[in-house]
């Protein structure tokens, strides 16, 4: 594609996702579906040039103003995803004369705002718990994520997997904490692939992979993933248990469970049962009372922990979203601790950074059920054999009371997990 097009093509793109009326990925999604003559290296350009800009919105904005031309062509100039010679011969005389003085401003020149490109809400939550490594974390969250993988131990080894990928040009090393996982190096095309087709592995967040284990669920058990969403984790759970016993995914969106269909089907699992929900007190809820070994609730939430893949979820969400989230997690928890028989585990969790969503939600749920004591997730990960169990966790008395990750410590997205045991 001529330069002039991509860049404009790229214009339009930034146009649509910053009307924030859906999520980013949608808007790219059915921006190429609606551009089926684009390449592979075109769509690419695009994303990651729409991302960018998702990124360094703060002071991108700071910058434009000193530009000429529609603003989102400006921004698209500046948050431009590929040579620098490339996208100058896009531009005219006038528009190079500007990105050249804006490339030779100085981070060190720049205000606060415009160096961590976060909402002004969202700064002090995140300084009051990292201090100094607030500004390591802006910088992880502004380089956007690695890919993960975690390999179908119910079909195959790690091992044979890592093998099979090098064959064909895909370098895949052990991911440092779950023994489940392979993390590879850029974004090879995968969907295709003769192992992901025959579902020995799926792409999945090492921290996701980790919340998965903490359920520890076994051979022949009854579990409850409440909140399943797209499946990753139930997939996980029910290779754990051998695809032995009854898995049930339950969630509120009967469209995420018809898509989640395709994946368990190549996951060779016939343990998983996914049933939609109309919400937590569903009569299909109340009939396991009781009857439960283990239940996942890996609640939904503002998703500020994955800033790195979903930069557009910081200029969507606001203080009222948070407060509202917070009402809806405290609910699911507590109707999903009802399916638990005595001796069951109860494995709360998110993908949020901020402690509303966390921290609180368990010490409250701790406080109201005196029946549920708290497991420290340092000992769960320990008796697993997990590598470094000590450094992913935090709080209570010995600093292992909750998994608290972090993408600039441990290069997952942001995660959270508390534990508890029925009495």
């Amino acid at each position: 594609m001529h330069p002039k097009a991509l860049l404009e093509a790229c214009a339009e793109l930034v146009r649509l996702t910053l009307k924030f009326d859906h999520p980013a990925d949608a808007i790219v999604s059915r921006f190429f579906r609606e551009h089926r003559g684009l390449g592979p290296r075109e769509r690419a350009t695009m994303a990651e040039t729409v991302y960018t800009v998702l990124r360094k919105k703060l002071l991108f904005d700071h910058l434009a103003p000193s530009g000429s031309g529609p603003k989102e062509r400006r921004l698209a100039i500046l948050g431009f995803y590929g040579p620098g010679d490339f996208l100058r011969s896009a531009l005219t005389e006038q528009e190079v004369k500007w990105l050249d003085q804006c490339e030779q401003v100085s981070p060190k020149d720049l205000m606060e705002r415009h160096r961590h490109n976060l909402p002004e809400w969202l700064v002090q939550p995140l300084k009051d718990q990292l201090g100094l490594e607030f500004w390591p974390l802006v910088e992880t969250l502004n380089q956007g994520a690695g890919l993960d993988l975690r390999v179908n131990t119910f079909k195959v080894k790690r091992a044979d997997v890592q093998k099979e990928l090098a064959k064909t040009g895909i370098k895949a090393v052990n991911t440092p904490y779950s023994p489940w996982g392979l993390r590879i190096a850029g974004k090879p095309a995968l969907n295709r692939h003769e192992a992901f087709v025959r579902g020995d592995f799926e792409v999945q967040d090492e921290g996701s992979q980790l919340l998965a284990m903490l359920l520890d669920a076994r051979r022949g058990e009854m579990v409850v993933d409440f909140c399943a969403g797209a499946g990753g984790k139930t997939l996980a759970i029910g290779a754990a248990m051998r695809s032995t016993g009854r898995l049930y995914a339950f969630d509120t969106s009967a469209h995420r469970l018809d898509a989640f269909k395709s994946r368990l089907k190549r996951s060779g699992l016939s343990n998983v049962h996914p049933a939609a929900i109309a919400h937590e007190r569903d009569d299909r809820v109340k009939r396991l009372t009781g009857k439960i070994d283990r239940v996942l609730v890996d609640a939904p939430c503002t998703g500020l922990g994955t800033l790195r893949r979903n930069p557009d979820l910081k200029w969507r969400q606001n203080l009222q979203s948070v407060e509202e989230m917070v009402v809806k997690q405290s609910a699911i928890l507590q109707s999903a601790s009802r399916l638990l028989k005595s001796g069951g585990r109860l494995v709360y969790a998110t993908c949020s950074v901020l402690q509303q969503e966390n921290e609180a939600i368990a010490e409250a749920f701790s406080a109201a059920n005196p029946d549920f004591c708290p497991l420290a997730v340092g000992d769960v990960l320990t008796g697993l054999k997990l590598d470094g169990a000590q450094s992913l966790c935090h709080g209570g008395e010995t600093g292992q009371l909750y998994l608290r990750l972090w993408p600039h410590r441990h290069a997952t997205d942001g995660f959270f997990a508390a534990v508890w045991e029925r009495q």
